[in-house]
């Protein structure tokens, strides 16, 4: 029976409580005990064991579990994106650059190539980690965009953007798209199908050697948002399909060690899904590669604030960014850069002082 591992109950600070606490990931959280989940019956069956007691559970558990233990508390490598160096022992922040005409959110401010690359400098400057360029709309209901209109979109914010010394991703399914945008100057390829839309996109990011998101979706964005439906705890399904992709990935050529993971919030997924996700977003730990958080202004803000439109969603915003910062997530993949970025430097001052003796 297969064991899933969830770091919970964080505290500020491990100090006075050697063999109680563990770290997460080599970041700033600590936690004190882990939520062991097994499946039974389609429904999720929940064992709480503290961190002093972990050695000695785990043989119980077994040599999947001890696996998942050991991929939770190992520090994640930083990102070498070009001649920029991301830590990810703390969170970062990844800005979203749409040059798109029909992004949910912010379609058409950004057609114009100038336009575009001065946001992006914007975000940079604002404390962005990461500019995630993409050229073809992915939400509910988007149609699919022809590879050279893409291309022709991402490419000249690209160019402008890497030439500035800025880290660049590029938000893209196809691999005709991801190798213009990587010989432009993109370090990093962001794919919502987490590499099964195109055959040869693996074997691109294989080639180019750079990091790559592996996204989870359910569905074509035509139809993903239809009635979305799990037979099994959703929590679980999303882990188990990132570990085969992730397995996909490597099998491929891709170095594990370069493979971020995002649960795909929005993605073929209800309100209530979605929800589910978030509160155990820590979970993703275990599969041993850093997590990326994409809730930014998503309709599931909407709907649980009277149905708020899209530029009207930025406290919901901040406050899932938050929850993906106390859950350990390394990225943030957000629209309103300057907010979230001032967001987590006070989650971080809170931070510093409770681990400053």
């Amino acid at each position: 029976m297969k064991i899933y591992l969830r770091p919970t109950a964080f505290i500020d600070a491990p100090f006075g409580h050697d063999g109680k606490v563990a770290r997460l990931t080599g970041g700033l959280n600590f936690f004190s005990a882990i939520e062991a989940l097994r499946e039974e019956g389609g429904r999720i069956v929940s064992e709480l064991i503290s961190v002093e007691a972990i050695e000695d559970e785990l043989d119980r558990l077994g040599e999947g579990a001890r696996r998942t233990w050991a991929n939770i508390t190992a520090p994640r490598a930083p990102l070498a994106l070009g001649e920029r160096t991301i830590r990810l022992d703390q969170p970062q922040v990844m800005g979203i650059l749409n040059t798109t005409p029909d992004s949910f959110s912010d379609g058409g401010r950004y057609e114009d190539a100038g336009a575009a690359a001065d946001a992006g400098h914007a975000m940079s400057a604002a404390g962005a980690a990461i500019i995630d360029v993409g050229g073809e709309s992915t939400r509910p209901g988007a149609k699919p965009v022809w590879e050279g209109d893409e291309v022709k979109r991402v490419l000249p914010p690209i160019e402008r953007l890497a030439a500035a010394g800025t880290a660049v991703s590029i938000d893209t399914r196809k691999a005709e798209v991801m190798e213009a945008a990587l010989r432009a100057g993109a370090t990093l390829v962001n794919d919502v199908s987490a590499l099964t839309f195109d055959p040869r996109s693996a074997e691109v990011v294989a080639r180019a050697g750079g990091p790559v998101v592996l996204m989870h979706h359910k569905g074509s964005p035509e139809t993903m948002q239809k009635a979305p439906h799990y037979d099994r705890p959703v929590l679980l399904e999303v882990y188990d399909w990132l570990e085969e992709r992730i397995e996909a990935a490597v099998a491929a050529g891709i170095d594990r060690a370069k493979i971020i993971v995002d649960p795909g919030i929005g993605f073929g997924k209800s309100v209530h899904h979605n929800l589910q996700l978030l509160n155990g977003l820590a979970l993703f730990h275990g599969l041993g590669c850093p997590v990326m958080l994409g809730a930014s202004r998503k309709r599931m803000i909407g709907a649980l604030s009277g149905e708020a439109p899209t530029d009207q969603r930025l406290g919901g915003s901040v406050a899932l960014a938050l929850k993906g910062a106390e859950q350990g997530a390394q990225i943030l993949r957000v629209h309103d850069v300057p907010e979230t970025i001032q967001a987590i430097r006070v989650w971080r001052g809170l931070r510093d002082a409770a681990l400053t003796p």
